[in-house]
């Protein structure tokens, strides 16, 4: 049964929810092509790790493209009916201006179009982050901010919240061209990403993420995922025939003490708490965000 899955691609392999991405492609039986952008910095620890699965892994094919290069990115997707779609700091360098926004906006806008010149592609996932919907003022306000909502842009360049900028600016560049394409293609805006060696492996993204973490932990917007739930949403995001639109994907919202000590603990040494800490206070924050159609998709219903 495994040989007669079809072959898919993941781009950007080389990072962190695209490499657990690839994993579970192959553990699943899929011939999958690993689309790796260059990095300045030279080969990551990830990049090395591929490289090494590439020796015994026959379904595994590595491609090496740049985003802002169109034709390395058909190259990668040749004989691909879907494309997992995970850009995201490539350089290490994290998100600090609005350069980074605009070249991984440039580089999303090339790889949708890339796709939409594929022949046989069938699905974009695109992953995305809540970081795209939950960045506007007086969001306090709101009951409830699910997968209608978008960050504002002037209010994330105020607070100079460049990779919420990104993700945003990013995801909605991707539906543009998606639909002016008629492409298929799913969302799936995660949350903080929690799991394996992450403090070590996506310290950018991580950091960056969690700017003005304490405004969102106040805003009931602070969530996460562990990287193994979110390999599985993607993945069933792409097999489900009748997924679409958006799907916030989180596990659970941090909206106690008790759980952002948990979060600090868990992505430690990147947040560094005092010796023997404890919590102070029982204060229970509201929880906004809500995710029913990933349960539906979880469940296995309509979606």
């Amino acid at each position: 049964m495994d040989s007669l899955k079809p072959s898919v691609c993941v781009l950007d392999a080389s990072t962190y929810v695209g490499f657990w991405i690839l994993k579970g492609l192959l553990s699943r039986g899929y011939t999958v092509h690993a689309a790796i952008q260059k990095n300045v910095a030279g080969e990551t620890e990830i990049v090395k790790i591929i490289r090494e699965m590439k020796k015994v892994e026959e379904r595994l094919v590595v491609f090496t493209v740049d985003v802002l290069d169109y034709h390395s990115i058909t190259v990668a997707l040749k004989g691909c009916c879907a494309l997992f779609c995970c850009l995201d700091d490539s350089d290490g360098y994290g998100y600090d201006d609005d350069t980074t926004v605009d070249l991984e906006v440039r580089g999303a806008i090339n790889v949708v179009e890339a796709c939409a010149r594929t022949d046989g592609m069938q699905k974009i996932v695109f992953n995305s982050s809540l970081t795209a919907a939950v960045w506007r003022e007086n969001i306090c306000t709101e009951e409830v901010v699910d997968e209608r909502s978008w960050s504002d842009q002037e209010y994330c360049r105020k607070l100079k919240l460049w990779y919420a900028l990104a993700k945003t600016l990013t995801e909605q560049a991707a539906w543009a061209l998606a639909m002016d394409r008629m492409l298929n293609m799913v969302s799936i805006n995660a949350g903080i990403v929690i799991g394996p060696r992450v403090a070590q492996h996506n310290p950018c993204s991580t950091m960056s993420y969690l700017k003005e973490a304490s405004q969102m932990y106040e805003n009931g917007v602070l969530a996460f995922v562990d990287v193994n739930f979110l390999v599985d949403v993607h993945i069933r995001a792409f097999e489900n025939q009748f997924t679409s639109g958006r799907y916030f994907c989180f596990n659970k919202i941090v909206n106690t003490e008790e759980e952002s000590l948990k979060l600090a603990r868990s992505l430690s040494p990147l947040i560094s708490l005092p010796p023997k800490y404890e919590c102070q206070g029982k204060e229970v924050q509201s929880e906004r965000l809500r995710n029913k159609k990933l349960n539906k998709l979880v469940q296995g219903i309509n979606a």
